[in-house]
């Protein structure tokens, strides 16, 4: 066994530098951005009239509210950005009305933007963000999930589509908390590894409302493994490649993930 320790997986470094790019020059890339924010918002407000949706909001413990916290989308609740984003992802996919993404792997590319939502609120006194700032992180959050989904079919090894949520989640987050290219890698990888969701409540006979907040529970996940690498919690290079332990060899039967095209808008 070699010791070694190897430079990161050659996909985490792609998103990792892709995040941190400033190449996004397409008018219709940000037009569409702007579009897909307002019907994500407008989603996050109809499932406010659903109470099984209004009783999942709110901070983890009761009273545990945060001053100066990150909001959630029409309501009064300002909480820590891991429960927000839980909470603004949840609301923008509950009725499954927001957008899809149909190709190998199927999903929801708003599902992020309660991450995103979340995150910039919350690193808004440290940050001044822009809503163009906004627009050019969901552009590369679904470029990042719609990339993957092009060649890679998750579904057919029993994972749920929230996985790619995760991941990009997780990428632009880190990056919108000030993190650096090693601690995007080192979080990446994080995500990688992480626990991922069955699709055992999207189908007969166990279907049920989880379908309904995986996303939030994916995004949040994401904000919570980025502020992990702020804080120095180390990555694992090997993510995805490690013989026998890592991602391809466990989840994907030996394969590597495909991709066939570069991340751009």
């Amino acid at each position: 066994m070699n010791n070694t320790r190897p430079d990161f997986d050659k996909e985490l470094q792609d998103i990792a530098d892709y995040v941190l790019s400033d190449n996004i020059k397409s008018s219709l890339a940000f037009e569409t951005a702007r579009l897909c924010l307002m019907d994500s918002i407008a989603c996050a407000l109809k499932a406010l009239n659903h109470k099984p949706c209004v009783e999942r909001l709110g901070p983890w413990v009761k009273g545990a509210a945060l001053n100066q916290g990150a909001r959630v989308i029409g309501t009064s609740f300002q909480l820590d950005p891991i429960k927000a984003t839980f909470d603004n992802s949840t609301l923008i996919r509950w009725l499954d009305f927001n957008d899809t993404w149909l190709a190998q792997e199927w999903g929801h590319p708003s599902d992020n933007i309660g991450a995103l939502l979340s995150v910039m609120d919350y690193h808004s006194p440290i940050t001044t963000f822009t809503c163009r700032d906004l627009c050019q992180a969901i552009i590369k959050a679904y470029e990042i999930q719609g990339i993957l989904a092009l060649e890679n079919s998750f579904n057919q090894i029993g994972l749920d589509h929230v996985i790619l949520v995760k991941v990009a989640s997780t990428a632009l987050s880190t990056k919108l908390l000030g993190g650096t290219r090693d601690q995007i890698l080192n979080a990446l990888s994080l995500a990688w590894l992480d626990g991922h969701s069955l699709r055992t409540y999207r189908h007969a006979p166990n279907t049920g409302p989880r379908k309904s907040w995986a996303a939030g529970d994916a995004a949040s996940r994401a904000v919570r493994l980025a502020m992990m690498a702020l804080n120095g919690e180390p990555g694992y290079p090997s993510a995805l490649s490690a013989p026998k332990w890592g991602f391809n060899d466990v989840y994907m039967k030996g394969c590597s993930l495909e991709r066939n095209q570069a991340y751009s808008s």
